[in-house]
């Protein structure tokens, strides 16, 4: 039997009808998935979308995305990934960023796959599925592609496909990382973040995230409310497994899924020319830059959000026949 699991509602302000759920994963750890089934049913939806959150994320930040694919026909779900949101966390500090194995994310993604199919019907999550993957979750999304996981089509805001690192910083982490192992130091926080949320310790003048105040005070009031959502910066090991992540993608061949890749003109985050350079190797991609967006594409102005959910809805139908 399915465990219910927390769900603030009044911080997500999704769809009527949210609920939470803890899953255990193959290698036992404990995740937790938002479900957000189509209310109305008359028509039946047009399909499910798994939104796979950026690190840091919660389900709640969602939310709000949520309600605009239910008003264009989706049911929808987010994931709080190990190590992240009320997941189980994975070190002793709780707001350090980690994971063992990048890979380990589609164990998470595999124990969330087998309770929408579990559900479907009931919670009026149907098939076919459609993946949306944020920052992390771009990186989490693209090898869920390439290693065949049921997603009839794909979009992508400011995936993680590179990692925001100049080449000499990689080569000092590549550099540094058996050191840090051998010295039992490579689950400290990674030198230069810090230990709070980004929108906590940064405040909204000249943040990288999102040039809408009224859409950075709602990811802000979130982690005010509920302090346990938030995460501060990544493991050193984390840095190490995302850059093993990256060059992994870009070592094999693209699936002919039908991709829309989101890439705002004034991203700060990710490293831009590697997701230019895997766009263009990509021939069902096409990579949509938006003109003053920063890194947060899906909460950036209504204007960009409309432009953001109404080309990615467009997508899925027409790849639904």
């Amino acid at each position: 039997m399915t465990e219910t699991a927390p769900y603030f509602a009044d911080l997500a302000q999704g769809p009527e009808g949210g609920t939470a759920y803890w899953l255990t994963t193959s290698d036992g750890v404990r995740i937790r998935v938002g479900l957000w089934p189509l209310q109305d049913t008359r028509e039946g939806a047009k399909g499910t979308v798994f939104i796979l959150p950026g690190r840091t994320e919660c389900i709640e930040k969602y939310g709000r995305g949520a309600a605009d694919l239910a008003a264009r026909g989706f049911a929808s779900l987010a994931i709080d990934w190990r190590g992240q949101g009320i997941a189980e966390r994975l070190l002793k500090d709780r707001r350090i960023g980690h994971v063992e194995d990048f890979q380990d994310y589609q164990k998470d993604l595999d124990a969330v796959m087998a309770l929408v199919e579990n559900l479907a019907e009931e919670h009026a999550m149907p098939k076919p599925w459609f993946l949306i993957g944020h920052s992390m979750g771009g990186a989490i999304g693209i090898r869920a592609l390439i290693e065949g996981k049921p997603f009839q089509a794909a979009g992508f805001s400011a995936p993680m496909w590179g990692i925001g690192l100049t080449p000499v910083q990689k080569l000092l982490v590549r550099f540094a990382s058996p050191v840090l192992h051998a010295l039992g130091l490579q689950n400290l926080r990674a030198p230069g973040t810090k230990p709070e949320t980004y929108m906590i310790w940064h405040g909204f003048k000249d943040n990288l995230l999102t040039s809408d105040r009224e859409m950075f005070d709602y990811m802000t009031d979130q982690v005010v409310a509920q302090p346990d959502l938030g995460l501060g910066g990544p493991s050193s090991h984390w840095v190490t497994e995302a850059i093993r992540e990256n060059d992994w993608a870009f070592e094999h061949d693209l699936p002919d899924v039908p991709v829309l890749c989101f890439l705002g003109g004034d991203e700060k985050i990710v490293n831009t020319q590697a997701v230019k350079d895997l766009a263009t190797r990509w021939p069902s991609c096409e990579l949509v830059i938006v003109p003053g967006a920063r890194h947060e594409v899906p909460m950036e102005t209504p204007a960009t959000r409309k432009l953001f959910y109404d080309r990615l809805a467009a997508l899925f139908e027409q790849s639904n026949g």
